[in-house]
C-alpha cells in the first residue's frame, strides 16, 4: 500500500501517465468518426506531451522554468487548435448539417 502511494515521486510515474494520454489520443484520432471526437483526442495528444514535458523538467532540469513554459507554449497551441478547429466544425456543420468526418469527402472541386 506504502508503494503505491509513492509512485507519484518518480520519473517512470509520469512518463507512463504522459504515454498513456499519448496512446489513448493517438487511438482516438485513428477510432472517431466525428470530428469533436478527433479534437477531443488531439486535446489528450498535446496533454500527454505536456505531462512529459513536466516530469522530465521537474526531475531532470537544472532551470525549472524550462518546462513550464514550453507547458504553457503546448496550451496555448491547444487553444488555438481548439478555436480553429471548431470553427471548421461549424462551417462544416452549417453547409452539411453533419459532423462526421466523412461528409466534407464529397466535396467538389
Amino acid at each position: 500500500m506504502i508503494q503505491i502511494l509513492n509512485l507519484g515521486g518518480s520519473l517512470e510515474t509520469y512518463l507512463v501517465l504522459g504515454a498513456l494520454l499519448f496512446g489513448f489520443g493517438l487511438f482516438g484520432m485513428a477510432l472517431r468518426k466525428t470530428f469533436i471526437g478527433m479534437l477531443i483526442a488531439s486535446e489528450l495528444i498535446l496533454s500527454g506531451a505536456s505531462v512529459n514535458f513536466m516530469a522530465f523538467n521537474h526531475f531532470l532540469a537544472p532551470d525549472p522554468t524550462v518546462g513550464q513554459i514550453i507547458t504553457l507554449f503546448i496550451m496555448a497551441i491547444a487553444a488555438a487548435e481548439a478555436a480553429i478547429a471548431l470553427s471548421i466544425i461549424i462551417a462544416i456543420y452549417r453547409n452539411y448539417r453533419s459532423i462526421d468526418a466523412d461528409t466534407p469527402a464529397e466535396l467538389k472541386g
